[in-house]
């Protein structure tokens, strides 16, 4: 059930909007939370472009995630394997970020990640101290998840954020058949 508890790791599930902004059904990984701010990655969105179009010395194809509209300018990633990965952050136990860049790029060169290791982001999303608990708390914008399964680097699909609104249930059943676009309602 969703509640207001925010930690590294919790999904924010955006609240139906009639605007159509980059939040507008985005599903967010928290990454950090502490009293300075928070940041998070949208998992639930593609920029339908490869990541050697990013970064040219990368021998890669895997699809570039919109991460949100913070640093556009810059490409950040998430992973599974902090064994080839040095310095990264341990979000879940399942989940790292970012990391020794070099070492992303000799493992793409080596072909050492599985297909699913890895996912690339463009921008990220951030907040600073008490926007994001105003937006949750008082503002009603994001529900709040502590223990969704998900698996970030294979279940990811574009209609992620219209089953967990079908898995909360409740309120949320009314915005699961409405169109992305309110205005075509």
């Amino acid at each position: 059930m969703p509640n207001t508890s925010i930690k590294k790791g919790s999904i924010l599930i955006s609240r139906p909007s009639l605007t159509l902004d980059i939040f507008n059904r985005s599903v967010i990984l928290i990454v950090e939370h502490s009293d300075e701010g928070t940041v998070g990655f949208i998992i639930n969105k593609s920029t339908e472009l490869p990541i050697n179009i990013f970064v040219s010395n990368l021998d890669s194809s895997e699809i570039v995630n919109e991460g949100g509209p913070v640093d556009k300018d810059n490409i950040y990633y998430l992973h599974r394997r902090p064994d080839l990965i040095e310095n990264s952050f341990k979000i879940t136990d399942e989940i790292y970020w970012s990391g020794n860049f070099e070492d992303v790029n000799k493992a793409i060169k080596h072909g050492l990640f599985n297909k699913n290791d890895i996912k690339f982001f463009l921008g990220y999303t951030g907040w600073s101290k008490n926007q994001l608990m105003n937006e949750v708390e008082h503002m009603k914008e994001w529900n709040v998840l502590n223990n969704l399964e998900i698996d970030l680097f294979s279940d990811i699909k574009n209609d992620l954020w219209k089953n967990i609104m079908k898995k909360l249930g409740g309120e949320n059943l009314i915005w699961f058949n409405t169109p992305s676009d309110p205005s075509m309602n």
